[in-house]
């Protein structure tokens, strides 16, 4: 279990404060207590915590840049099948510095872009940053496994493992979602991307999200039982 969290001003004068991108992992040092690191360019800001469990080795500190420094990504699961697509890449041409699972998804992405999703065999949820395009792409696996919570406040986009992290960076104070609320009482969970928060969502099992600078969150259904 990892933590993976994340700033995006619409707005490229709007720097992203570091110690807010701080503040957000460390409500979730219990995800994972053997790491921490956070990425900013300019008003983008990734932040992670790690659990070590397949490569132990500082070469996989997230979040995690390509050699060329354009794509970086930050990412919670487990990628049951990513030798066999570590082997694809190799093919490619790719070259890896580390064993993990996560180079794996990264390279996977820069070849093949939102496709990817669908070699995947495993849990997880991510997010990719293109420096050069100033994209963020997220998903989540198919059964919803992996948790993914987003909002969008003031022509800024925050996200995180979990909704404490959102509330750490000032920019969402906490309200009740009586929808969700009604929800929750009924059937114990809340309906499609409702949660108990006002203007936080959840990303939903087997969907993928894309948002540029103009602010714009496009949502895509890649999987369907």
């Amino acid at each position: 279990m990892c933590g993976i969290c994340g700033i995006y001003h619409f707005h490229k004068n709007h720097l992203v404060d570091h110690q807010s991108l701080l503040d957000m992992t460390h409500a979730m040092r219990h995800r994972g207590p053997d790491d921490e690191g956070v990425f900013i360019d300019q008003n983008l800001g990734l932040g992670h915590r790690r659990l070590s469990i397949v490569d132990l080795s500082s070469l996989v500190r997230q979040p995690m840049m390509t050699e060329d420094g354009r794509y970086s990504i930050v990412y919670n699961g487990e990628i049951y099948n990513y030798l066999e697509l570590r082997q694809y890449l190799v093919g490619k041409g790719y070259r890896f510095r580390s064993h993990t699972d996560t180079e794996v998804l990264l390279n996977l992405y820069v070849e093949e872009g939102p496709k990817c999703l669908h070699r995947l065999n495993g849990m997880f949820a991510f997010a990719i940053w293109d420096r050069m395009e100033r994209t963020l792409f997220a998903a989540r696996d198919r059964f919803g496994i992996k948790p993914f919570y987003y909002a969008l406040v003031s022509n800024t986009f925050i996200f995180a493992s979990e909704i404490k992290s959102l509330f750490r960076t000032g920019i969402l104070q906490p309200a009740i979602n009586h929808n969700g609320l009604i929800d929750y009482l009924t059937f114990q969970f809340c309906l499609n991307d409702k949660t108990l928060f006002k203007q936080v969502y959840k990303l939903l099992p087997g969907h993928s999200l894309a948002i540029g600078a103009d602010g714009e969150i496009h949502i895509h259904k890649y999987w369907d039982l």
